[in-house]
């Protein structure tokens, strides 16, 4: 077995990615065995990433299930659908049989469901297989699909005796015993316990009287970011999952949450970007584009709603007054920045729970808060403008168009993703191409509809 390393910096090379390609090839699997023994499973899987599918195949039929499905648990999602499709169902069984039933059931859900009724009947422990079918019935993005059903509970009529007695079978399924959950006997959740509460309590101590019932928990159907939330805001390393009786059904690990919050930060970051569709680099260009093309057809679209309304301002670059034209980029750059500003805040406050008050007080504050930073700016334009065009009014115009822009583009930027997490769209959308062209557009209409006041023209 692949045992973890500890304090090992692990460099992935040209030459030990040869060396595992030479032994493979020539079929030496002691030596490839021996070599691999020396890492830790993520670095096995990193190393597998780099190599082509026949060798990869081989390597995880070479080595033993119980190295072999920590490994798949750590390969990239495509690369393991990949090597999934080249082993049996009797393989993969044997495979998830190994794992926890969190990893086991998200294995097992990536693959097409004709292949998951097959896995899953060659899944030899009744209780495990069970246990899987059942965590698969769960909706996406639930506790109930996110969580674990190996725990160590006990029940309240217990004494301290018995308690450690029988938990340690129990334990012996657990990877890491976070807490100890104290139910009833109905099954349901009232308390939990910390192994020193059990160590330094007395045999005969009757477990519910050195129970805590302060326990946090979450429902069996509750949003997966609410769960990440709570587990932030108390820093809890596991969380129990419950039904709506309080039966205790599972629980929730600091690992879990953490492939979460890099899911959805991976998810928000292609839509700030623009990017529609959960993609990756190595996806065919077909799949790429059509992530991609929407929110670019929406710029283009952006671009055209600009070049109207220019259109409609033709006459300000006539004569002295042309020198609104080379301003227009300034304009819409600064229009584009400022609500993404707004709306990146906005959005990461909404993620993180941290944006209190009425929408109402948001926008008065974000309106003073671009009103400052427009006079600053606007200020440094003026002089700028009146030194080297010696225009005292068209500076005017330009630095006073400067800040109503600013201000309409911070509203912007803080209403849109206010109002799309009213709505219960992912506000990340708001950061992206949405905002800075709506800005642009914006901020060209008040601009030359300012200076036409200013210039008389």
């Amino acid at each position: 077995m692949i045992e973890e390393k500890e304090n090992i910096q692990f460099e992935l090379t040209d030459e030990l990615i040869e060396q595992v390609e030479h032994f493979v090839t020539n079929k030496d699997d002691n030596a490839l065995t021996t070599l691999l023994n020396e890492y830790h499973f993520a670095d096995v899987a990193e190393i597998l990433d780099e190599l082509n599918l026949e060798d990869s195949v081989y390597v995880i039929k070479l080595l033993d299930s119980e190295t072999t499905s920590e490994i798949l648990t750590e390969l990239d999602e495509d690369i393991r659908e990949k090597i999934l499709e080249n082993l049996s169902a009797k393989e993969i069984a044997e495979e998830v049989e190994e794992l926890d039933t969190d990893d086991a059931a998200d294995i097992i859900a990536e693959l097409p469901e004709e292949r998951q009724a097959e896995v899953i009947s060659n899944i030899e422990d009744d209780e495990h297989r069970e246990e899987i079918t059942e965590l698969l019935a769960y909706d996406k993005d639930t506790a109930g699909s996110l969580m674990a059903k190996e725990l160590v509970k006990v029940y309240e009529i217990w004494t301290v005796d018995e308690c450690l007695r029988r938990i340690r079978g129990q334990a012996e399924e657990v990877t890491r015993v976070h807490s100890i959950y104290v139910v009833d006997k109905e099954e349901k959740l009232i308390g939990r316990l910390s192994l020193k509460d059990l160590i330094v309590a007395k045999s005969e101590q009757k477990i519910a009287d050195i129970a805590k019932d302060n326990v946090d928990w979450v429902n069996v159907a509750d949003d997966v970011e609410d769960v990440a939330k709570v587990m932030i805001k108390y820093d809890l390393e596991a969380i129990p999952v419950v039904d709506d009786e309080q039966t205790l059904l599972g629980r929730i690990t600091i690992d879990d949450i953490v492939d979460v919050l890099k899911e959805e930060a991976d998810k928000d970051y292609q839509l700030a970007a623009g990017i529609t569709q959960d993609v990756e680099a190595d996806d065919s260009i077909i799949e790429l584009t059509r992530a991609r093309l929407p929110w670019l057809f929406l710029g283009l679209i952006g671009g055209v709603g600009a070049f109207l309304i220019m259109e409609g301002f033709e006459d300000a670059f006539k004569g002295e007054a042309f020198v609104l034209f080379f301003f227009t980029p300034l304009i819409a750059a600064m229009a584009g920045n400022v609500g993404v500003q707004s709306s990146a805040i906005i959005v990461q406050g909404l993620a993180n729970d941290d944006v209190k008050g009425s929408v109402n007080s948001r926008l008065i504050k974000e309106m003073l808060l671009a009103a400052l930073n427009g006079t600053i700016l606007a200020l440094f334009l003026f002089l700028f403008i009146w030194a080297t065009k010696g225009d005292f009014t068209t500076a005017l115009a330009i630095s006073v168009s400067l800040i109503a822009v600013i201000i309409v583009a911070g509203l912007i930027g803080t209403f849109v993703p206010l109002f799309l997490d009213k709505r219960g769209i992912d506000p990340a959308i708001a950061t992206g191409p949405f905002i800075t062209t709506s800005n642009d557009i914006f901020g060209i209409l008040i601009y030359f509809w300012i200076a036409r006041l200013i210039l008389n023209i």
